[in-house]
């Protein structure tokens, strides 16, 4: 079962949890290898989404934002554009554009930024978002600041959170078949810091942070501590295990699991009330001239697979008032 894990270290201003995504990032996988019009990712591109949805996870669980955080990777190379949505639940959902072969050795810079034009942006879409209000974002390059290119995705988010949320944080990231992991360290911003949600935050309650520790030095010693982590382990292990190997020496708050559907969880927000929304903002004329070429309109989601076919009476009935419709038709289903 995939679970998410909080906690803190006593006395000092660091917080940090735990992903474990299973049986939630075996589903992605296997509704994208189910889809006849798409097939399995590549192992390497399998492998940057599932560290991407654990990251979302992260991310999401951390700022506890009310409202959906998407993560996005895009540039130049083969990989087009990979996706990770979280919303406030932790239900989660992934997709990646695949256009040519990615071979499987490749890495970030061969996948997406073959020519340093990729891109890393994080929105944030408030579910009370007001008419004409837009939504935050923030993108950055994926190379650093001497212009190199950089090859993992906990490279990329650590720059991101550097240097549009000055936020110091550590993240271990990985992934393969079976389970999508990560680890987020992050050292507590003072009053007024900037975060993810556009507001600022304090040492929780309980945790004192005055007397001579250097702060800094507390945050370096557990993210080198965090570092050390290895993708076999952070695959492997349980989180109990990880924590106490890790983080032997310090004194570890940990809050409740997070699991089932109070912890992250699969689930898709595609309908066919959507797709009818997007077929009536084509128009009706050229959403006949599709059907009269076609037979049907059929939309596919990239996220679950699921498949949406509209025949010539579907169609006449979208682009039909409600008060013209004829005595018992009514919403398509």
């Amino acid at each position: 079962m995939s679970e998410l894990h909080k906690f803190l270290f006593d006395g000092l201003p660091v917080r940090g949890m735990i992903v474990r995504l299973t049986d939630t990032w075996q589903e992605i996988l296997a509704r994208r290898a189910s889809n006849t019009h798409t097939g399995a990712y590549a192992q390497p591109v399998a492998e940057l989404l599932g560290e991407m949805t654990a990251a979302a996870a992260l991310m999401q669980a951390n700022i506890k934002f009310q409202g959906q955080l998407i993560l996005q990777i895009f540039g130049d190379g083969p990989v087009r554009v990979a996706v990770a949505e979280a919303r406030p639940d932790l239900s989660l959902r992934s997709t990646a554009s695949v256009a040519g072969a990615v071979a499987d050795d490749a890495t970030l810079q061969d996948m997406v930024n073959a020519v340093h034009k990729g891109r890393c942006a994080i929105t944030l879409d408030p579910a009370d978002r007001q008419p004409g209000q837009q939504p935050y974002q923030g993108v950055v390059p994926l190379v650093d600041a001497q212009n190199r290119p950089m090859n993992s995705m906990a490279e990329v988010l650590q720059h991101y959170m550097r240097q549009s949320e000055q936020l110091e944080t550590t993240l271990v990231l990985a992934a393969d078949d079976k389970v999508a992991a990560g680890l987020l360290i992050q050292r507590l911003p003072t009053e007024g810091g900037g975060n993810l949600a556009g507001q600022g935050a304090s040492a929780p309650e309980g945790i004192s942070l005055e007397g001579d520790a250097d702060p800094d030095e507390d945050y370096r010693r557990i993210s080198i501590l965090a570092s050390s982590l290895t993708r076999e382990e952070l695959l492997g292990l349980d989180v109990e295990t990880v924590l106490r190997r890790l983080f032997w020496e310090e004194k570890v708050l940990r809050f409740p699991p997070q699991a089932g559907m109070l912890g992250p969880h699969f689930r898709c927000t595609c309908s066919r009330e959507r797709v009818i929304g997007m077929i009536r903002g084509l128009g009706e004329t050229e959403a006949d001239e599709i059907v009269a070429e076609r037979g049907d309109i059929e939309v596919g989601c990239d996220f679950c697979g699921k498949q949406y076919r509209f025949d010539s009476v579907d169609v006449a009935q979208i682009f039909t008032a409600a008060g013209d419709q004829l005595p018992g038709s009514g919403t398509v289903q």
